[in-house]
């Protein structure tokens, strides 16, 4: 699914990744530790095609990314890869139905298919009695359900998940966990989870630290 080689990303003289190599495997559970500022953001950014790395081979789902041009990065981002954010990013004007029907309309898919698709997630997580409500009336933990849920709308093959635990106490971190871990069994989808706890216990078969732009497997 993701194969890095070599990876060097570099901001001004801030060498942020430095020869980072690593391989996840389809429908693995990854988690990627490291104290703030150590560029666990910037390796996903890589990872979500958001980001091109200084220098290294980057390999998503089969495709050399420095290969592609932009229409085709924007593609397998919409269609391949769930986004998961630290602070939630839903549209306050929109509704929760809504927020989670974003990424299908941006994938050009018809209202009543939009909906019906939010609806079936909603249902399946057993989340339906928030749709009419506006990310401001939900509690954080709701927020970063939902905010989950919006990543799976277009059925993506990777989720990269950036600290989305780092604003939760830790009943509502246990409830995404929890989530995150049903939609890897269920759904087999990739996921790559940042996270500055470096001993948190996780349902992950592979750990990962990064410290000083190196990057290392934890057994």
């Amino acid at each position: 699914m993701i194969v890095l080689k070599n990876v060097c990303k570099r901001y001004g003289a801030n060498e942020v990744l430095k020869n980072v190599s690593l391989q996840i495997g389809e429908g693995e559970f990854v988690s990627v530790r490291g104290k703030s500022g150590a560029g666990k953001t910037t390796l996903l950014k890589i990872l979500g095609l958001l980001e091109e790395a200084d220098e290294g081979e980057v390999n998503i789902l089969g495709q050399t990314i420095s290969r592609l041009n932009d229409e085709q990065k924007s593609f397998i981002r919409l269609h391949s890869i769930g986004f998961i954010f630290q602070f939630f990013n839903l549209i306050p004007t929109l509704t929760v139905i809504e927020n989670i029907e974003l990424p299908l309309a941006l994938a050009g898919k018809g209202k009543k298919e939009r909906r019906e698709r939010a609806i079936e997630l909603l249902k399946h997580f057993n989340l339906a009695n928030l749709a009419q409500r506006f990310p401001e009336t939900l509690s954080g933990g709701e927020r970063q359900r939902i905010a989950t849920i919006r990543a799976l709308a277009n059925n993506p093959k990777i989720i990269l998940a950036d600290e989305p635990t780092s604003n939760l106490d830790d009943e509502n971190s246990k409830l995404l966990i929890e989530l995150l871990k049903s939609i890897n069994r269920e759904k087999k989808v990739t996921i790559i989870l940042t996270t500055t706890d470096l001993y948190e216990k996780l349902p992950t078969n592979k750990d990962f630290m990064l410290k000083d732009g190196c990057i290392h497997e934890i057994h």
